[in-house]
């Protein structure tokens, strides 16, 4: 009697071995086919870690600890690097056009950035190109397409067409100030 109750207790935990191996293979797997999806949403595009984390969550099967599993392995090797993403998004977009810092704030928060990682990226895209010479190209470049302001309504639709690309209130109000003044003294 004693021999079976030993040769029972060792087919349990046989069987809780192979049940843990099986379980261990799955999520093997399920890690694997969460790493290839995340490298090939990153080859599509770059994205932010938070950005990446919530479509992974978004596949069937998948769970938190896959998902931070990936992530971590993807910052490893260097593929993920929220400070290096929040750069290059902002420098591409402000040499793309002519955006304002409040703009670009919004649109990495958008992104999932972290607002601290997002602050120095900006620091350092406006510390090489400053807002004040960004707001004149898109002041030059609005003239181009529509011409002086002839009219307080026209001036007024230059100011909020600036303020919406996310430049300060105080600078879009003293170049369409000054912009007026111009106006008026060539009249």
């Amino acid at each position: 009697a004693q021999r079976c109750k030993v040769s029972f207790e060792i087919l349990i935990s046989s069987l809780r071995l192979c049940v843990f191996a099986g379980e261990n293979a799955v999520m093997e797997e399920l890690r694997r086919l969460t790493f290839e999806r995340a490298i090939k949403l990153l080859t599509a595009r770059p994205r932010s870690v938070g950005e990446l984390r919530e479509r992974l969550l978004k596949l069937r099967g998948t769970n938190e600890e896959v998902v931070e599993a990936v992530i971590a392995r993807l910052r490893e090797y260097g593929y993920l690097n929220d400070e290096r993403f929040a750069f290059s998004y902002a420098s591409y977009r402000v040499k793309q056009k002519p955006i304002g810092r409040r703009r670009l704030e919004q649109d990495l928060k958008f992104k999932k950035v972290d607002s601290s990682v997002a602050d120095e990226a900006l620091d350092m895209v406006f510390c090489e190109t400053p807002e004040e010479q960004l707001i004149d190209e898109a002041i030059a470049k609005r003239l181009r397409i529509r011409g002086k302001p002839k009219n307080r309504l026209e001036a007024k639709s230059l100011f909020e067409h600036l303020v919406r690309q996310g430049f300060e209130f105080e600078l879009v109000r003293e170049r369409v100030r000054s912009l007026a003044n111009d106006y008026a003294d060539e009249d």
